[in-house]
């Protein structure tokens, strides 16, 4: 039994980690602070980067709640921009925008979702250097 703290601040999840007995898992679900949330107690996270960057994000989570927080640290800052920059438009648009540069998926997106804004592209690209994913 657990919950999901998709807040995007580390308050509440850390109120909770608090409140909670331990065995009732709290998950971070904004992954710009799912680290920070695991080093406090919590169980893993829910994530958008991870269908982009899914070994990644994983390496960053087993290091984290193994204690290994040097290595979970250089994950997560590999991983930063992409964290951010997901959400520059309406999820799961930017998503689908880097499958596709990355050749997982094919080429056009279906309404309600309309293709990401040409001013994005750069910085995602930019973010998915960072991050060490093929563009």
């Amino acid at each position: 039994v657990g919950i999901k703290d998709a807040t995007g601040g580390i308050e509440r999840g850390t109120d909770l980690l608090l409140r909670v007995p331990a065995d009732f898992a709290v998950y971070s679900g904004d992954d710009a602070t799912s680290l920070a949330l695991m080093l406090l107690g919590g169980k893993g996270v829910i994530s958008v980067t991870a269908n982009v960057a899914p070994q990644l994000m994983h390496e960053m989570c087993v290091h984290a709640l193994n204690g290994n927080i040097a290595a979970a640290k250089a994950a997560n800052a590999k991983l930063f921009a992409l964290h951010q920059k997901l959400f520059v438009e309406a999820n799961p648009i930017p998503v689908k925008w880097v499958l596709q540069q990355m050749g997982l998926i094919a080429t056009g997106i279906r309404l309600p979702l309309v293709n990401l804004s040409s001013q994005y592209h750069e910085v995602l690209r930019s973010a998915m250097k960072q991050a060490d994913i093929a563009a």
